[in-house]
């Protein structure tokens, strides 16, 4: 395979999204634009990548180098066009030899497969190649002018300076481009900024690289794909997007969704086969979800592993280090958080476990809660195998509950419980016969005196 870099122009202000935060690093399906970008470039794997930020964003160069730990990143001091942006590229690629792409951090749907075919068009006798796509409308967009012939591309025509049949091609440029790095730096110095903004353009390397003698060659993808996020609203429809593909592709590997529109998903969701499904389930960044689990509706998933078998919901929320074993059982309106609920433990109802393990088989009755936090520092609650804890007790860490021990129910449990013990920790129940009529006269009597 040829050798391939990559360049992402990552230092856009993105001032249409209205936001203190940097463009790229708005998120759709639970992973920033320029993650979306660098894990679609992964699969090259490129060889040296470069990603191009702008001044005063240190949040991107550690969102690029999460994504790319070997990557370098580089600051466009000025913010003059694409060609300039590209130029602070140059050390880092100094010597390489190979084939460099330039993507964009704010062009999440791009897929690895469609950067690798680029790449691949590239060769001694066509060292360039533009990618390109066929519009629906194309008004606002670069047109690609090919060679009726040959199919070579000739030259990107800006709308506002083409002819009226210019203006009626509707193959039109996504801005990614493929080029052999030799001559990307061979080109790029005597691109100008003779137009209309004053700016240095990348799209003027399809003309200089036609001067010099080489063939410019074209690539097709779907529109969708090389869809740009400008504004919340492009970034809905990118979401909107990423989901379906999610969906479809949870579908074709064995998950089987209820009702597939209502089920939202993360870029970096791990899934099973024989899982279902049900309506209103939003799962984020970081879960891992085994063979036949069952999810019903309306739960909230984010961080967390659920192993085979079990069942979550309807109504739960697991949080960060939430991890339920085999054949456990989280119910409704339960929330966990980093918790280990081991093997056929249930959790059926009305229950919050924070900082805590549940042992295998133990039963958490309804209105359990883990008192974790001490208003300084959080503190485990364990609970044995086995064990059994009553309706309404409130475990008050830090806590062990042996292996089988009960515990009454309404306890307020604050030392350990033994192995097969019982604790009750609540007052004493008294009864006075006769009180309430006696109490109801006199308040009656109170009342008619006004």
């Amino acid at each position: 395979m040829t050798a391939t870099a990559i360049i992402v122009l990552a230092a856009g202000l993105g001032t249409r999204m209205r936001s203190a935060r940097p463009k790229v690093l708005h998120e759709a399906a639970g992973r920033s634009l320029l993650g979306h970008v660098l894990s679609a470039a992964a699969g090259l794997p490129p060889r040296r990548a470069v990603i191009v930020t702008g001044p005063d964003t240190p949040r991107v160069r550690d969102e690029a180098l999460r994504f790319m730990p070997d990557a370098q990143t580089v600051i466009q001091t000025e913010r003059l066009g694409t060609a300039h942006a590209v130029s602070f590229a140059r050390e880092a690629l100094e010597g390489f030899d190979g084939v460099t792409l330039v993507l964009y951090g704010d062009v999440p749907l791009i897929r690895p497969e469609t950067i690798g075919a680029l790449a691949a068009t590239v060769e001694a006798e066509t060292p360039m190649a533009v990618l390109g796509f066929d519009a629906a409308d194309p008004h606002g967009y670069g047109r690609l002018v090919t060679d009726g012939k040959t199919g070579a591309l000739l030259a990107i025509r800006e709308e506002l300076e083409a002819t009226d049949e210019e203006r009626a091609i509707t193959f039109c440029n996504s801005g990614v481009i493929a080029i052999d790095n030799a001559l990307l730096w061979e080109l790029l110095p005597r691109v100008d900024n003779a137009n209309a903004k004053g700016e240095y353009y990348l799209t003027d390397l399809v003309e200089l690289a036609n001067k010099a003698g080489y063939r410019v060659a074209c690539a097709e993808c779907p529109e969708e794909e090389v869809m740009g996020v400008n504004d919340r609203a492009q970034l809905a429809a990118v979401e909107a997007i990423l989901q379906d593909r999610l969906r479809t592709a949870a579908m074709k590997n064995g998950v089987t969704l209820v009702d597939p529109s209502s089920v939202f998903f993360s870029a970096d969701t791990k899934l099973g086969r024989d899982i279902r499904i049900e309506p209103w389930v939003w799962i984020g960044p970081g879960v891992e979800i085994a063979d036949n689990v069952t999810i019903l509706a309306h739960c909230h998933i984010e961080q967390a592993r659920i192993a085979e078998g079990a069942q979550i919901g309807p109504f739960a929320r697991l949080r960060p280090a939430a991890d339920i074993r085999e054949g456990a059982k989280i119910g409704n309106f339960v929330e966990v958080k980093k918790t280990v609920v081991e093997e056929g433990a249930k959790v059926n109802h009305f229950t919050y476990l924070g900082d805590a393990r549940v042992g295998a088989r133990a039963n958490i009755g309804a209105g359990t809660i883990t008192c974790n936090y001490d208003g300084f520092f959080k503190h485990t609650t364990d609970i044995g195998q086995g064990a059994f804890i009553g309706s309404n007790s409130s475990l008050v860490a830090p806590v062990k509950i042996g292996d089988g021990a009960y515990v009454g129910s309404g306890s307020v449990i604050t030392r350990d419980v033994a192995p097969g013990a019982l604790a009750v920790a609540r007052g004493r129940q008294v009864e006075k016969p006769g009180w309430a009529e006696k109490f109801r006269k006199v308040m009656r009597r109170r009342k008619e005196k006004g």
